[in-house]
């Protein structure tokens, strides 16, 4: 197919191409000809073609484009009013419901960059963080005040208020009485900041791009077949960058985001019925937790409306798409890449079927590459490097490095192979990191919080295999001494000095760790995890 005709094909498909009121055309037509690409532009334009469709549904209820695109302005001008200015950064941490979108979308109104924070930081990471990246204010739900604590409370804003006994401003109080008039385009575009989790100290901020033009969106949709005004239950986290993309590419299909605070697969089934859900965004767990729902409530929930279940964030083994397909309807299409490369590769649930475990084809405009330590390409089927190119690769670390490229196209981080159909396999990582639940999380941060630990004298982490987790890390532990130890008193010490995604699910005791003479530990000699 031409690239005229893909083009076509998409758009139609989406719904930019239906017939619509000739009016609304136009003015969508000059909100986004005078933002240019990015949610702001995204959310007016949706507001324009169907004012009156739902927009969000979530615990608090319903909101239309229109309200939501009210109360955005009406933040936006609180916001400002409170001394928010081009280029500042405002640190965002909340689950997902209208206020975390209100609170984005306004940030990027104003010009300002919203920096997405992960609900499981510690209070150490949340203010050395918002120091590091000088945010304004820090918006955060009121279930996490109580990592608030190195952050001035005058730079706090609630964003969920479960009660009014937080004694702070909140989204909805600060913009109560401003005016919901349009505003002007900001000098700069506003941006967007996604935090690595789990990285060896703190986690990296990696800027993201706002696409240059339609073709991006265009890949996706193309390998993923959203359709015009679908219902969409949003489970992934928006601060991931895998939420975010849902939602953000998802805004010019116009359609009505399901958003939970918290997930529960009973939760997941029966919105999906109730809204006749097209979609479902998911990391893996939430698809084994699904498959694991109570029985009883699968057999009576009619899920037959779910079109697309579609997966990233951690390694999809082969026998959970299948089996979550078999449950449900063939519909997960899994996302293979990350936050700095963007995708790399997709697999629809034709390809799950053929070739469980696969990583899928690569896309439309994409160009993936496997290479041996030299930077040549490997045979089919040899295992190399994954090596690769497309338009939404991040634009760089806060702190202003980047990842290493070849001819142009990005390291990965990954190894893998491409069998003779041309599908994508991921071996693993080419580093230590382990993706657990989602979550990139990196050994070194634990080792160095249990080593402080008075009764710990020797401690190696490792990543292993986990049902639940994909990933999870696990403690090699030697206790000084006449000492005594048990696993308890590790994840203890642990949670208190780590985000809960790098606690250890597994310890193991022993007497010494086998190290080199240079000091290494040589974990091919580490005992085995019954």
């Amino acid at each position: 197919m031409s690239d005229i005709g893909y083009k076509v094909k998409v758009l139609r498909q989406i719904g930019l191409l239906k017939p619509q009121p000739p009016h609304r055309l136009i003015k969508a037509g000059i909100k986004l000809a005078t933002w240019g690409p990015g949610f702001p532009a995204a959310v007016a334009a949706a507001t324009a073609r169907f004012p009156h469709q739902t927009a969000i549904i979530d615990d608090a209820g319903e909101i239309t484009w229109s309200e939501l695109n009210a109360e955005i302005n009406r933040v936006t001008a609180a916001l400002k009013s409170r001394g928010v200015e081009v280029g500042d950064g405002v640190a965002l941490m909340c689950r997902n419901h209208r206020q975390m979108v209100v609170a984005m979308v306004a940030i990027m109104k104003i010009g300002a960059k919203a920096l997405l924070l992960n609900t499981m930081a510690s209070s150490s990471q949340l203010g050395e963080l918002t120091r590091r990246e000088n945010a304004k204010f820090a918006i955060v739900d009121q279930e996490f005040l109580q990592v608030t604590s190195e952050i001035a409370r005058e730079k706090v804003v609630v964003a969920w208020a479960d009660d009014d006994s937080h004694g702070l401003p909140t989204l909805a109080s600060i913009a109560e009485g401003a005016s919901d008039a349009e505003h002007k385009k900001p000098s700069k575009p506003g941006g967007i900041v996604i935090f690595t989790s789990g990285t060896t100290g703190l986690p990296k901020g990696a800027n993201r791009k706002e696409p240059e033009n339609l073709d991006p969106l265009l890949t996706f949709f193309g390998s993923i077949p959203y359709g015009g005004n679908s219902t969409v239950v949003l489970a992934a986290p928006l601060f991931h960058s895998w939420g975010l993309l849902n939602f953000g590419f998802g805004l010019s299909t116009v359609p009505t985001y399901v958003l939970r605070r918290k997930f529960k697969p009973e939760q997941v089934l029966k919105d999906i019925e109730q809204y006749k859900a097209e979609v479902l965004v998911v990391v893996p767990l939430m698809m084994q937790r699904l498959v694991d729902a109570d029985p009883e409530v699968v057999k009576k929930t009619d899920v037959s409306s779910l079109r697309i279940t579609a997966s990233s964030g951690s390694a999809l083994a082969g026998d959970l798409a299948t089996h979550f397909m078999d449950l449900f309807t063939d519909s997960v299409y899994n996302f293979y890449g990350a936050t700095e490369t963007g995708w790399v590769s997709i697999a629809s649930p034709k390809d799950l079927r053929a070739a469980p475990g696969t990583a899928g084809k690569i896309p439309w405009r994409t160009v993936v590459k496997i290479l041996d330590a030299d930077g040549n390409e490997v045979p089919t089927g040899e295992t190399g490097t994954i090596y690769v190119g497309n338009e939404m690769q991040f634009g760089g670390y806060t702190d202003g490095n980047s990842k290493d490229f070849r001819d142009g196209l990005m390291h990965s981080g990954d190894v893998g192979y491409f069998d003779e159909e041309g599908r994508l396999f991921v071996s693993g990582r080419d580093d230590d990191m382990v993706i657990s639940g989602g979550e990139n999380v990196f050994p070194r941060e634990l080792e160095d919080a249990l080593i402080e630990h008075p009764k710990i004298s020797d401690v190696v982490v490792v990543g292993i295999p986990d049902k639940d987790w994909g990933h999870c890390l696990a403690a090699y532990v030697v206790v000084k001494d006449g000492q005594s130890l048990d696993e308890d008193e590790v994840v203890s010490f642990a949670k208190e000095r780590v985000a809960r995604f790098a606690v250890p699910r597994r310890t193991k005791f022993i007497d010494e760790l086998p190290r080199n003479p240079t000091g290494k530990v040589m974990k091919r000699e580490l005992p085995d995890f019954d």
